[in-house]
């Protein structure tokens, strides 16, 4: 099971900045002159090293966005619910599967123009068919668009995720929102969350480290969770859930005894027995 770091997937481009680096590209790395007095296999040569360098230059951006982005099936099941809660999982498959398309559809267009290519009797013609090939090319790419802007958004989001390591050890803090949980997180670790007087001022995982009794822990701050069925949690709070489900933590459970935050103890008791089923072999 891979360890990710999201932090080192490389940059998106939009479709139109993608076309523009790999023809820039073609036109810099290639030869530039052709001549008509030239024989037509030097000529055709020359057109076919164009389409090939083309279409080598899409595989290999493509290939790189879907050998970095995480494959769901392959990553931490926190992190793969974590993402299908963040992004949902099928947008995220179909995005990365159109790009998979793409890429065999350039290999495709190149394949068959290298070989009408053989066939061209005269410059004019090999210019077309060039001309023609990377059109193509150029056209699969305009239609993966939203597919690369979501893509970029999705990449952007992963490099803010926190670092959190699912199999060390770690203590858990949730409880309802404003009961405490970010002011002792601050306390016991170094990390600064940011703490406010109002509900949901954590909207996402935070996670912090510290040592006791020489042993390192990592405590992971969750969003507050409100009691109502897991249906109608929203993407806030179900951050939080796919914490207790997935990660073998040390549980703490905060409850506000001056009940300031909003909820009586009897609200957050039963807020604790609905999630009681999550602490199952937790300590």
């Amino acid at each position: 099971m891979s360890v990710y770091n999201f932090k080192k997937i490389t940059v998106v481009p939009t479709s139109k900045d993608f076309i523009d680096v790999v023809l820039s590209k073609t036109q810099r790395k290639t030869p530039t002159v052709v001549h008509r007095q030239y024989r037509i296999g030097r000529i055709r040569t020359f057109y076919t090293r164009k389409i090939k360098f083309t279409q080598q230059n899409y595989h290999d951006k493509l290939s790189t966005i879907l050998t970095e982005f995480p494959k769901l099936d392959d990553v931490h099941p926190f992190y793969a619910d974590l993402m299908n809660v963040l992004y949902d999982r099928d947008h995220y498959k179909l995005a990365l599967g159109q790009i998979n398309t793409a890429l065999h559809l350039i290999d495709n267009v190149s394949k068959d123009y290298v070989r009408l290519m053989k066939f061209s009797d005269s410059l004019y013609r090999c210019k077309q068919l060039k001309r023609a090939a990377l059109g193509r090319m150029c056209t699969i790419m305009k239609r993966q668009n939203q597919s690369l802007q979501y893509l970029e958004q999705v990449r952007q989001h992963l490099s803010r995720l926190p670092s959190i390591d699912p199999t060390t050890r770690t203590l858990l803090l949730c409880g309802f929102p404003n009961v405490g949980k970010s002011s002792f997180m601050n306390k016991l670790t170094r990390a600064d969350v940011e703490v406010q007087p109002y509900a949901f001022t954590t909207k996402s995982l935070f996670v912090g480290h510290m040592d006791y009794q020489y042993l390192r822990w990592q405590v992971v701050d969750t969003p507050g969770i409100l009691d109502h069925a897991l249906e109608e949690r929203n993407t806030i709070e179900m951050q939080a859930i796919t914490a207790l489900a997935h990660l073998r933590a040390a549980v703490l459970f905060l409850l506000d005894g001056s009940e300031q935050c909003g909820h009586n103890l009897t609200e957050q008791l039963s807020l604790f027995a609905s999630l009681r089923p999550l602490f199952a072999n937790k300590p």
